[in-house]
């Protein structure tokens, strides 16, 4: 469907208006000194998946403290360059380590037993810090939160540590994880290890900067609007949404409200595709039971489809075309190795990704409660003014990001009726999109129109997110998978989505791509 001409202005206006402050931007941002990459791995410990990190662990061919350990100096070695742990709990991790060493060399039952009561026993971990983990900072990247401290652990964090994995320390997200780029004025700004002078993305940023530099095994991510796609497509791995309701949301900041717990999924974000799904099974606790994760998937027997792009909305940049050529890698891909055909398919209300995302988000609950405003969790107990918050950050008196301040005075700009033309859109795209999946439909689809952009870049191209925050409203699971790297050595990838409760197949897929693409690849060696 092609642009209207007052769709081809607008998209004209949108490009080179802030393509104009870009430009300046550039010109008179100060030039950097800085080291552009991370050093390379050179500990073999930390390239091994948490699967056979727990494995070597159970069989004692090598220690939780001589893993913990060999994480923390990494840790120490590149968050220096990328700002991605914001605390950390070492002396406690290494504490449980040894206690799991020692619960390993007392266990009579052998290695089953461990397995099925532990199955990550020993092995180390990161949390995003929007997420409780009991004594650790639980801020948001608010910063009149800076000294607020979580008592307990979220539900999901509490059951990857039952499971025996050890908390590292918590990493940063966006200011009230609303941004794609990880960055506030309590813990600073977080890189990309693939270029220090680019953006790991968010709000999940410092889980996906922390693990692509290879400083963590795995982690666990939030994702409203991309927030753990975003990152895992930057910085290189893993990262899934799952379908809605499977994971509790519950015991983080901020909090879902109105009807965001719908469309918000806290999911795995990991460097080596066999992770993804024990992690999820364990995340999920009783709730997987709503997954058929034991199912095996045959990959032969699965209906494939690719969307390249989001039908030209003029809010959204044009997809790299570095995206679409690996994109049709893929599809060519499946199509030698499985014998199947991969349909390229489109939807018209994609164009409209940005407004459905903003309607439904800003919908009251079904008892008729409007989801607490922006500029209410800025405040958090103090009087926020985005107006004069703006004249204050002219000035660099704000203790609020540019980003913050400018989400809050687009709220005030939202009109109190939602429009019906794009619920109908909603509706629409929601009806044929299920029916085109079904239980056996995967579907390709942008994980970002651009590559991992360089710093503060994303003020100027707002609405890019709308590729993932689609999928969140559509409550579809959705596995981030890396597809090696650029031209100029950044990752690609693609989303891989499946049917309501399908999971299991965009795992699936995640461990074929894997193969097929490599996988994730040590920024240290770019």
């Amino acid at each position: 469907m092609g642009l209207s001409l007052g769709e081809r202005v607008q998209h004209c206006l949108l490009v080179l208006v802030p393509g104009l402050f870009l430009a300046l931007f550039r010109l008179l941002s100060p030039g950097t000194k800085r080291p552009k990459h991370l050093p390379p791995i050179t500990n073999p410990l930390l390239v091994l998946s948490a699967v056979q990190l727990a494995e070597k662990i159970r069989r004692r061919e090598v220690t939780s403290v001589e893993v913990v350990q060999a994480y923390i100096d990494r840790i120490q070695e590149v968050n220096p360059l990328l700002n991605a742990l914001v605390k950390d709990r070492f002396s406690a991790a290494l504490l449980e380590a040894a206690r799991a060493d020692k619960l390993i060399k007392e266990e009579n039952g052998g290695e089953e037993v461990l397995r099925n009561q532990f199955p990550l026993l020993g092995v180390p971990m990161s949390v995003k810090e929007s997420f409780e983990l009991q004594g650790m900072p639980n801020s948001g990247g608010l910063k009149s939160r800076g000294k607020v401290l979580a008592s307990v652990d979220a539900p999901p964090v509490a059951l990857l540590k039952r499971a025996g994995a050890i908390p590292l320390g918590v990493t940063n997200t966006s200011e009230l994880c609303m941004w794609m780029e990880s960055n506030n004025h309590l813990y600073g700004i977080t890189s990309n290890p693939y270029d220090l002078e680019r953006m790991c993305g968010g709000s999940s940023g410092g889980e996906g900067s922390i693990i692509g530099g290879g400083a963590s095994v795995f982690g666990i991510g939030s994702d409203i609007g991309g927030s753990i796609r975003m990152p895992c497509f930057f910085n290189g791995i893993f990262g899934h949404k799952p379908s809605k309701d499977v994971v509790s949301n519950d015991n983080q900041f901020p909090r879902c409200s109105g009807l965001q717990n719908n469309y918000t999924g806290s999911g795995p974000m990991c460097r080596y595709a066999e992770d993804l799904l024990p992690l999820l099974k364990i995340m999920a606790g009783p709730s997987a039971d709503k997954l058929t994760l034991s199912k095996a998937v045959d990959l032969k027997k699965l209906r494939f489809f690719t969307i390249v792009d989001d039908g030209g909305s003029p809010l959204t940049s044009p997809v790299d075309r570095q995206l679409i050529e690996v994109q049709k890698r893929v599809a060519a891909r499946l199509e030698a190795d499985l014998g199947v055909t991969v349909q390229e398919v489109s939807f018209p209300q994609l164009k409209y990704s940005f407004q459905i995302w903003d309607t439904f988000l800003a919908l009251p609950d079904k008892d008729g409660k409007p989801p607490e405003a922006f500029v209410e969790l800025m405040a958090d107990g103090v009087s926020v003014w985005p107006v004069w918050e703006l004249i204050k950050r002219i000035f660099g008196r704000s203790e609020h990001t540019v980003a913050a301040i400018g989400l809050a005075l687009m709220e005030r700009s939202h009109s109190s009726k939602p429009s019906e033309f794009i619920l109908k859109q909603k509706e629409d795209l929601q009806r044929e999109m299920e029916d085109l999946l079904g239980t056996d439909g995967v579907l390709l689809y942008p994980s970002h129109p651009l590559l991992a952009p360089k710093h503060h870049h994303p003020l100027f191209m707002p609405f890019n997110f709308s590729y993932t925050g689609i999928l969140n409203i559509l409550g579809l699971p959705v596995t981030q998978c890396p597809l090696g790297l650029s031209k100029e050595r950044l990752p690609l990838g693609v989303q891989v989505v499946a049917g309501m409760f399908q999971d299991h197949l965009t795992l699936a897929m995640a461990l074929y791509l894997e193969k097929a693409f490599g996988g994730w690849v040590d920024p240290g060696v770019v």
